[in-house]
């Protein structure tokens, strides 16, 4: 064995792939609508989840607005990967693993701050924003050994790249673009991110909390599950709004849209989540700049800017327009997760609305907000209850809305009518199953509908309209 190997040594693991585990094709019939519960509990699928799904998928880091000056850095999660995010002198955005090269000890430790260089407690080792060894105690000896400062540096995200201020990390360097990942989606997002051309930032800190369930099951839930909440937060909703949530089961103004994963699922009521805030000067604002939107993003776009929704990016990052809530669930473990919460709002709104979005989003959607208490229960339950052998044998039900596809829609991605549907819970486990069984990027299957052409993104027009 040679001893003194440097350098490339490193890399060696780096380009081996396992091979998919045998069955997962079983485990899924999205014909029948069918999903079997070893996809929460079996850690072999955790594990492959790890590898396959968030080691090459593009996952949340920060947002822009979270390290505005050089030096700026937050630490952030790429599934259990500890990372550094850190503005460069130039502007960009680098993102580095939290792990010294040398023994393999945490370098920082804080959660945010302005630094010139990062420093390992263990040995010493210093490293500069830009991930490279500058220097360690003892310097000469390790020279002496033939060590290449160059060769030894931070490890960097493989890739970074934003959209309209949130920051994304990717490890495969053979992963398609962060813009062809969201593709369509992009649409939608525009309804949170780009309402008026001023963009958005974070405001107040990031909540953290621990929720015993499977990563997936809150992730379906804000996907496109609206239909838990007419039963689930009846009471917490009477409670905000003083009566009843609207009738939405027959709604013909509501949809499931799906694009590479993605989904969002909403109708065009304009400020129905925000509603459940309790807040009416919210609704004000949102009522306020809604012509500004419509001129912007056209008429339909404007209508969803508040309204009773729910979305999610591939794999883990999730959101509530008009309630504003932006989360990440980071996996730790096939019944474990680390909830990392943020509330997103309009850079050009006014200080007291920012302030009661924080507020508002607190009171419903924090660890004793009046809606997420309802909801972790009903995530941990629905992850536990999977313990019992005879259990695990029985398979679950996602064919809710089978047969609802509008074929003929001009909003972009699949589209299905009435957003009570399941259609976004069975495009997520298709992308999730062909991730799950390809080898590399090259072997994920094309399936999604051909994406708009870039100047669907530019808003001086209301292009894409619904009639």
């Amino acid at each position: 064995m040679k001893e003194d190997c440097v350098g490339d040594c490193g890399r060696l693991r780096r380009d081996r792939t396992s091979e998919p585990l045998e069955g997962l094709d079983r485990l899924i019939d999205l014909n029948a609508g069918r999903l079997s519960r070893r996809v929460y509990w079996d850690s072999r699928i955790y594990e492959q989840e790890l590898e396959k799904i968030f080691a090459r998928s593009w996952l949340f880091l920060a947002h822009e607005s979270q390290i505005p000056k050089a030096g700026d850095y937050i630490s952030a999660y790429m599934a259990e990967d500890n990372v550094i995010v850190v503005r460069q002198k130039d502007g960009s955005i680098k993102a580095f693993l939290n792990t010294c090269p040398h023994r393999g000890n945490k370098i920082n430790f804080a959660d945010a701050g302005n630094a010139r260089s990062f420093i390992c407690n263990y040995h010493g080792w210093s490293f500069g924003i830009d991930g490279g060894l500058r220097g360690m105690a003892g310097q000469e000896l390790f020279e002496d050994s033939g060590l290449k400062k160059e060769d030894h540096g931070l490890h960097p995200v493989t890739q970074v790249a934003t959209y309209k201020g949130l920051v994304f990390g990717n490890m495969d360097a053979e992963a398609p673009s962060l813009s062809a990942y969201l593709g369509d989606f992009r649409y939608y997002l525009d309804v949170m991110l780009d309402m008026d051309g001023a963009g958005t930032e974070f405001v107040g800190g990031c909540v953290k909390s621990v929720i015993n369930c499977n990563w997936k099951v809150p992730v379906e839930n804000f996907i496109g599950d609206i239909y838990h909440a007419l039963w689930t937060h009846d009471s917490a909703a009477r409670a905000m709004l003083g009566g009843p949530v609207a009738e939405v089961y027959k709604n013909p103004d509501s949809y499931h849209v799906n694009c590479n994963g993605h989904g969002w699922e909403f109708n065009l009521d304009i400020v129905g989540n925000a509603a459940t805030l309790g807040d009416k000067e919210i609704r004000k604002y949102l009522y306020r700049i809604q012509p500004e939107v419509a001129r912007r993003l056209g008429d339909v776009r404007s209508k969803m800017i508040g309204s009773i929704s729910s979305a999610g990016v591939f794999p883990n990052l999730s959101f509530l327009p008009g309630q504003n809530t932006f989360r990440v669930w980071h996996p730790r473990g096939p019944g474990k997760i680390e909830l990392h919460t943020w509330t997103l709002v309009n850079k050009s709104a006014p200080p007291e609305i920012k302030e009661r979005w924080r507020k508002g989003a607190m009171l419903t959607f924090s660890p004793s907000g009046v809606f997420e208490m309802d909801d972790g229960e009903n995530f941990e339950f629905s992850t536990r209850t999977n313990a019992g052998f005879m259990t695990r044998q029985q398979d679950l039900y996602m064919g809710l809305g089978r047969g609802t596809r509008l074929e003929e829609s001009v909003l972009p991605g699949n589209v299905y009518r009435n957003q009570v549907n399941e259609a976004n819970h069975r495009a997520f486990y298709r992308r999730w199953l062909d991730l799950m069984q390809a080898r590399s990027w090259n072997d994920v299957p094309l399936r999604d509908p051909a994406q708009l052409p870039e100047s669907a993104f530019v808003h001086e027009s209301a292009a894409q309209e619904v009639v």
